[in-house]
């Protein structure tokens, strides 16, 4: 770890020149693999500040084909990225396969930052690291070659760098006012980098410390320690990934074949109940607009459900300017291109807002699986993935609320041949409708599995028996209703908690600054006899 380094002996320059020339000429020869095994590769540069990761950064891209890499630079967060989940500007930076992705800056600068000034809690630093790895294993599950880099300089050559840099109207820019902050502390903020990189440092993502203090020989520890990842990732690219253990809390969900659709409204209880929910529905756009509470709303069913109907119920009660609805048809091909959640992290509502799915990333585990669009080590590797990703949200702060639109086979058939004899329908009806409904008990089976695997307490499943549509969208409404306002109550005790501690501990300072005052004066009178 850092707080053990020490700069070993730096070769002499012609033997750094000739293994230079080797790793490039390397390190080119393999952008044709990389592409022809459609492998990902994301490599993230950290370190101290002025420890040269932008020029050494520039040195390293300039033997890559440039159509096939981007640099991201992961200032700190804009006030957009703010108001997302902690990940999201990290995710939507991945690479296509194929690629190369280069994050200027990363996790461990974001995290370590916010720890040392005192931003974020003990509890809440520790989420953030299980959110880090997380994402990073699944982004080595699905292919993806994930390489972390440390620039590693010392106390005196960081402070005669920054002072180099001040001393150049040129340069002085480049000096940020952490930069001078984290050397002047400078072993605080070390103690800080060596716990990150120790919590974060996986087999699948592991963290190389570069020698910073010369150029070249940085230069060269990269590009060695690079091509030597790539050539064991292509020779990995075929395996197949262990399957995990679900680690987050399942309620117990009756199955498909189990749910009664007999069920409906008459006409005055129907327009009763949704006039009602619908205000309150209303009135609830505006409270979880003003707390900045993001509500995600998830759409699955049998075609012909009846979900688009639905989906006009919810949002006929809400504000326009903060809604939006995302209708998932097949993945385009930069979307294909890389981890399948990718797109949906794209869609996600920022605080404050309303994000309706009309098909979510449960097709991996329903039209992926039973079509072959996927290997069956990935669906079966996704109830895991899925539950992960829905924990993030969570954590951030995000109400859940997953619909499955039910009906039954007779029902679906009727509303198909509606479909089809209705012209301004039609366009609804597909091939490839016909062809689901041929496949019908095992799409049920499926989505029994669906529930088994992934109705977890944070965020459950809901069934929207739909035989009769109105039955259906009076019990949406009222389920969104429930949820919503449980979520502003949970969010007003745990401010008002917040307060309680706030207040405490205020209370203890002043006590401990009274004694010590008392200390001070007892200590000032025995002097004075």
């Amino acid at each position: 770890m850092l707080k053990d380094w020490s700069n070993v002996i730096i070769p002499e320059e012609e033997e750094i020149n000739e293994r230079l020339e080797r790793a490039r000429n390397k390190l080119v020869q393999q952008q044709i693999l990389i592409m022809q095994k459609k492998l990902p590769v994301l490599v993230s540069f950290d370190g101290w500040g002025a420890a040269g990761k932008g020029s050494i950064l520039g040195k390293i891209i300039k033997n890559i084909d440039p159509r096939f890499f981007k640099v991201a630079v992961m200032d700190k967060p804009t006030e957009d990225e703010k108001r997302r989940p902690f990940l999201y500007r990290y995710v939507i930076n991945i690479p296509e396969a194929g690629k190369f992705t280069f994050m200027d800056g990363g996790c461990l600068d974001e995290v370590t930052k916010q720890k040392l000034s005192g931003k974020i809690t003990d509890e809440e630093y520790k989420r953030k690291i299980e959110s880090v790895k997380r994402f990073e294993r699944q982004l080595s599950d699905n292919g993806y070659l994930v390489i972390k880099f440390f620039f590693h300089i010392g106390e005196q050559e960081q402070r005669k760098r920054l002072t180099r840099l001040l001393d150049d109207k040129n340069t002085r820019w480049r000096v940020s006012e952490y930069d001078l902050w984290q050397n002047q502390h400078y072993k605080k903020s070390l103690k800080a980098f060596d716990q990150f990189i120790d919590d974060t440092s996986q087999s699948i993502a592991p963290w190389y410390i570069v020698d910073a203090t010369d150029k070249k020989w940085a230069q060269l520890q990269i590009l060695e320690t690079l091509v030597q990842a790539i050539d064991t990732a292509l020779k990995n690219s075929t395996l197949s990934v262990p399957l995990l253990q679900n680690a987050f809390p399942l309620n117990k969900m009756e199955k498909l074949s189990d749910i009664n659709l007999n069920k409906s409204l008459s006409d005055e209880e129907y327009e009763y109940m949704l006039k009602n929910y619908q205000k309150k529905l209303n009135n609830l756009h505006n409270i979880i607009y003003k707390k900045k509470i993001p509500v995600i709303i998830a759409y699955e069913g049998w075609d012909a459900a009846g979900k688009g109907g639905n989906i006009r119920r919810i949002t006929e009660a809400l504000d326009p300017r903060g809604y939006e609805v995302q209708p998932i048809a097949s993945p385009e091909p930069h979307e294909k291109a890389r981890h399948y959640l990718w797109r949906f992290w794209n869609r996600l509502p920022k605080s404050g807002h309303v994000t309706v799915f009309d098909r979510t990333w449960y097709g991996r585990v329903m039209v992926e699986r039973l079509e072959g669009f996927c290997s069956e080590n990935d669906w079966q590797r996704a109830y895991v993935e899925i539950n992960e990703f829905e924990k993030e949200l969570s954590d951030w702060g995000a109400v859940i609320v997953k619909f499955w639109v039910q009906i039954d086979k007779d029902t679906q058939l009727a509303r198909f041949k509606e479909r089809e004899n209705t012209p301004e329908k039609r366009w609804k009806i597909t091939d490839e409708d016909w062809r689901n409904r041929e496949k019908w008990d095992l799409y049920e089976n499926a989505v029994n599995e669906m529930f088994a695997k992934t109705n977890t307490t944070y965020a459950p499943w809901h069934i929207l028996e739909c035989t009769d549509r109105e039955y259906a969208a009076a019990k949406m409404t009222e389920i969104v209703v429930s949820v919503l306002e449980q979520a502003i109550a949970d969010k007003k005790a745990e401010q008002e908690k917040k307060e309680q501690e706030k207040t405490k501990a205020q209370e203890i300072k002043q006590e401990k600054d009274t004694l010590q005052e008392a200390g001070a004066a007892s200590q000032k009178e025995q002097v004075l006899k």
